[in-house]
């Protein structure tokens, strides 16, 4: 949050963010949407974390996640974290998938 901004301003901002991402109809036009608004750097840092909280749903230890993408261990606590004490956001992303 910037000074001076309170929550409510930014949970409506993030709010018309989400809202706006719901309305992306294929992979294709999610991926041209993060695109513009994202950098390379946030979207490479997205992707990571998203591949990492993957590989630690399947269990994989952390060791291991690191050897295979090259990702820091404080980013893989990081996603542990959010993964066991945050949003189900991760949780209920990877349980859709799984189910198709």
């Amino acid at each position: 949050m910037r000074k001076g901004e309170d929550k409510h301003h930014w949970e409506k901002e993030l709010t018309g963010l989400c809202k706006a991402l719901l309305t992306m109809k294929t992979v294709t036009e999610c991926k041209h949407f993060l695109r513009d608004i994202c950098t390379i750097t946030e979207m490479r840092a997205i992707t990571e974390r998203w591949q990492v909280a993957q590989m630690i749903d399947e269990k994989i230890p952390y060791r291991k996640i690191t050897e295979q993408t090259g990702v820091s261990t404080a980013t893989i606590t990081r996603v542990g974290r959010w993964l066991t004490h945050g949003e189900n956001g991760y949780k209920t992303a990877i349980r859709r998938l799984k189910k198709g």
